[in-house]
């Protein structure tokens, strides 16, 4: 009887579980009708016609955090540090890097109407928006409570309680975004810190992340078996990597293009003026 009552609490509780997972698909799906639809209104109008590839990242970046939350992926990361690590690189990394390249606030500044756009505008330049998007306070959010999580005992609540961990999903998405988001301006930011600070925070950011998964490969999170948390470390390190590579790569490249439009803005200064 006992079985039969433990195996019932058992399904109840993944039957729950399981929901929340799927009702966090409801704002992916939203997101992605919403931003399709802005860009295919865009191309219809005739007016300057939205990049494929943004359409490509933004869904890829949506399908991404899906595949944490429902599938076999997010059934492997309840039970598995190892693979709660691809979960969150993917997640936390992989997927605000595309997101943030396909522009949605860009897409959406252009496809709103005047009222809409502008509150936007405005909402881009509040106070709470500036700091959030600050890099070194988006980074200390990112990386900070990445440290919260695996070096405390929040790492076995993470893996005895799912919600936990559909929860932690969800922040390091929005984490990630900001992040990304603070050192790549693919999109308008009022605030944007010069490219010498981002780059500094970039590097702090990325050493912190690297010694984080050291520790983790070296301090087997509460409850987390050794070859478990080896296996999860080596995943955060050489994946966080190529991730921070790409970061890294998109950073560069962005201030080669602006240092390049101010050079040649200063050209057509320097040349003499008709007479």
């Amino acid at each position: 009887m006992s079985g039969v009552l433990s195996v019932t609490r058992e399904h109840d509780h993944g039957g729950a579980v399981i929901g929340v997972a799927w009702l966090l698909l409801l704002p992916l799906a939203l997101a992605a009708v919403a931003y399709l639809g802005a860009a295919a209104a865009e191309r219809s109008h005739g007016r300057r016609a939205w990049p494929w590839y943004r359409d490509v990242a933004w869904s890829a970046g949506l399908a991404i955090v899906a595949a944490t939350l429902v599938g076999p992926l997010a059934d492997a990361a309840h039970e598995d540090l190892a693979a709660h690590m691809v979960a969150h690189l993917l997640a936390g990394m992989l997927a605000p890097l595309l997101l943030v390249a396909a522009a949605p606030v860009t897409l959406a500044l252009r496809s709103l109407d005047v009222g809409p756009a502008r509150r936007l505008s405005r909402l881009l330049a509040s106070a709470p928006l500036r700091v959030l998007t600050h890099p070194v306070v988006a980074a200390t959010i990112a990386v900070g409570s990445l440290w919260l999580l695996y070096a405390t005992p929040l790492a076995a609540a993470m893996r005895d309680v799912p919600l936990v961990h559909e929860l932690v999903i969800v922040h390091v998405v929005i984490a990630g975004y900001l992040f990304t988001a603070s050192i790549v301006s693919v999109d308008p930011a009022p605030h944007r810190a010069g490219y010498p600070l981002r780059l500094g925070v970039l590097v702090l950011a990325i050493a912190a992340h690297s010694v984080l998964a050291k520790h983790v490969f070296a301090v087997a999170p509460t409850g987390t078996a050794i070859v478990e948390a080896e296996r999860a470390g080596l995943v955060m390190y050489y994946g966080g990597d190529a991730v921070e590579l790409v970061l890294l790569i998109a950073f560069f490249a962005e201030w080669y293009r602006s240092a390049g439009r101010r050079l040649r803005v200063g050209e057509r200064r320097a040349l003499p003026g008709p007479g």
